[in-house]
């Protein structure tokens, strides 16, 4: 692989926004290749230029209707466009139904925009573990907007608040206590909050609720919007771009790319865990068996075991 990225310049051909390259990009990123890591340095000093927008809400909701006709929008006004849809998918096979392509195939001959279904492949919080690298290669590929759309998966995904710049909360009336099941974690980190398909029944009365819900959130400079849209005849998009645009601007002029910083933690703290897992796993040492038995016979709580490897882990690695 390393081969490939050489001989090919698979980073420049990236950085010169050829599509076929991001394509290459991601399949190696999801495909836990040696060579990511090469290719993920060779961009890095690239990225930053993109607004990462993330669009999450509990299933039913609309999300990926919506965020076809965002992509409207947003190329309606110039912008070029790049999405990482995440599908849930099935635990024995691995596969997914990736319907986010399917809702959003009257781009697909649009070269100004750039689909990508992503597997959640039993990932809790909302996001594919890839979600952060793939939302970085976008950016290098020099799309104007990344959207992060999640697979609905409730309350636990708030990590979407550590990978985008603007953070979109939808609801939809008629879906039973969907208010009550997000409001807890969700939506203390929205930036924008979206009644979608206004043209139902309860429309108003769930704008209301969640208007009262924004009263519980701590002060800040941002007052959270309650907008109301209908992806099916696009009505509410330019007041969404307007506020999603506002909210970019604001950060942008603070200078606070939290959400850059929260992108390379969260690639950090992944590889850390999975490279910690691989080592437990697979050592077999008197030290560690020692530490294994000792928990096993309750000789020593959890934590504290732990800590006991992570002391082994960088002893091993201080002597390598």
């Amino acid at each position: 692989m390393d081969d490939i990225l050489q001989k090919r310049g698979l980073a420049e051909r990236l950085l010169a926004g050829e599509t076929t390259a991001l394509a290459r990009a991601i399949s190696i990123t999801e495909g836990e290749s040696p060579a990511v890591s090469r290719l993920l340095k060779a961009i890095q000093p690239h990225l930053g230029r993109a607004v990462v927008v993330g669009f999450t809400g509990p299933p039913g909701a609309g999300k990926s209707t919506l965020v076809n006709a965002f992509i409207s929008e947003m190329r309606r006004r110039g912008k070029t466009v790049a999405v990482a849809a995440v599908d849930p998918s099935s635990p024995i096979t691995g596969g997914a139904v990736l319907g986010d392509r399917i809702r959003m195939a009257e781009h697909t001959m649009d070269e100004g925009v750039y689909i990508r279904s992503l597997a959640s492949r039993g990932h809790l919080g909302g996001l594919s573990a890839s979600a952060a690298r793939v939302a970085d290669l976008m950016d290098a590929a020099g799309f104007d907007v990344v959207v992060l759309e999640t697979v609905g998966a409730g309350q636990s995904e708030v990590e979407m608040a550590e990978m985008a710049d603007v953070r979109i909360v939808i609801s939809a009336p008629g879906l039973g206590d969907d208010v009550q099941a997000i409001k807890a974690g969700i939506l203390e980190i929205a930036d924008i909050l979206v009644v979608n398909k206004s043209d139902l029944p309860l429309a108003r009365r769930t704008t209301r609720q969640l208007e009262a819900m924004l009263a519980l959130r701590a002060p800040s400079d941002w007052k959270v919007p309650v907008l109301s849209t209908n992806a099916v005849n696009r009505s509410g998009l330019p007041e969404l771009a307007d506020a999603i645009e506002h909210r970019a601007a604001l950060r942008e002029t603070k200078g606070a790319r939290d959400a850059m910083s929260g992108r390379t933690r969260r690639l950090l703290a992944q590889t850390v865990a999975k490279y910690v897992e691989g080592r437990v796993l697979h050592d077999q040492s008197p030290t560690s068996e020692a530490v294994v038995k000792a928990l096993q016979k309750a000789d020593i709580d959890l934590q504290s075991a732990t800590i006991k490897i992570l002391n082994l882990l960088q002893e091993s690695l201080i002597n390598e």
